[in-house]
């Protein structure tokens, strides 16, 4: 999958004023489901250094770009934040940060990337189900508002839907549609991954379809609210001690050699 990914990012990457921890792809090209025309979203950490975090004058916490970029096959949505912020989004019930940090599509990745990645396990809790119960809420309410309904909010709400269940069932983070799909068969999702494939983000359901995969949405929903419910995930994150001690290391000594996968 990583060989899939425009170059041209590695470079964008590069172009940031402080070393970056990490860069993955995520958004439709991490969800399985991109078109011709998705864009890149590129997320990201980078590490301040000490001098930017002790004085009066903070380096900034959040960064990013989005639209055009010369060399691009197609537009970008780039954000990156420092790792003290990410980190403490780390420990909220945020499963965005921790599908950002395990994306396969890497675009840069450092020893601290790696410490990362072990600690993301003891981040996460049962309560995490209500990110992707609000995420799936967003999307069922952007989806009915529009005229003709389109593809894209459709399957966005059962990824959330079938991540947020196997995140309550295993423990494990998986963002990709079709291979949610291999542990959870949904009638009429695949038909409507190779739909947003040839029509683009602007795919359109045609009439009648929608009321016919709303029974599947509620079947999913029922599936993830009772896997919710029984789940055996802890009830707060252990992880803090060792991103502290992290973050520390990042300040003192930065995240690493980069490389590209």
């Amino acid at each position: 999958m990583a060989s899939d990914i425009d170059p041209v990012l590695r470079e964008i990457v590069d172009m940031g004023p402080y070393p970056m921890v990490f860069a993955t792809v995520s958004g439709a090209h991490l969800y399985g489901f991109p078109s011709r025309d998705s864009d890149w979203d590129l997320r990201g950490v980078y590490a301040l250094p000490a001098e930017k975090v002790v004085g009066l004058e903070r380096g900034p916490a959040t960064m990013g770009t989005s639209g055009g970029v010369p060399g691009l096959d197609r537009e970008l949505d780039y954000v990156t934040h420092d790792a003290e912020k990410f980190f403490e989004l780390m420990l909220r019930r945020n499963g965005y940060v921790l599908e950002q940090i395990l994306s396969p599509l890497v675009v840069l990745t450092t020893p601290a990337h790696g410490k990362l990645k072990a600690l993301a396990p003891a981040c996460i809790t049962r309560h995490h189900a209500h990110h992707y119960r609000g995420f799936f809420g967003t999307e069922w309410k952007l989806l009915h508002k529009q005229e003709p309904p389109r593809v894209k909010p459709l399957l966005y709400c059962f990824r959330v839907l079938l991540t947020g269940r196997h995140l309550m069932e295993t423990g494990e983070v998986e963002a990709s549609l079709p291979r949610l799909l291999e542990r959870y068969p949904t009638p009429g999702v695949p038909d409507l991954v190779a739909l947003k494939a040839e029509g683009g983000e602007k795919a359109a359901l045609a009439p009648g379809d929608l009321a016919r995969h709303e029974a599947e949405v509620e079947r999913a929903r029922l599936a993830f609210e009772e896997a919710a419910a029984g789940s055996t995930l802890p009830e707060q994150p252990t992880a803090r001690p060792a991103l502290h001690d992290l973050l520390v290391r990042l300040r003192l000594d930065g995240p690493g050699p980069a490389v590209t996968p």
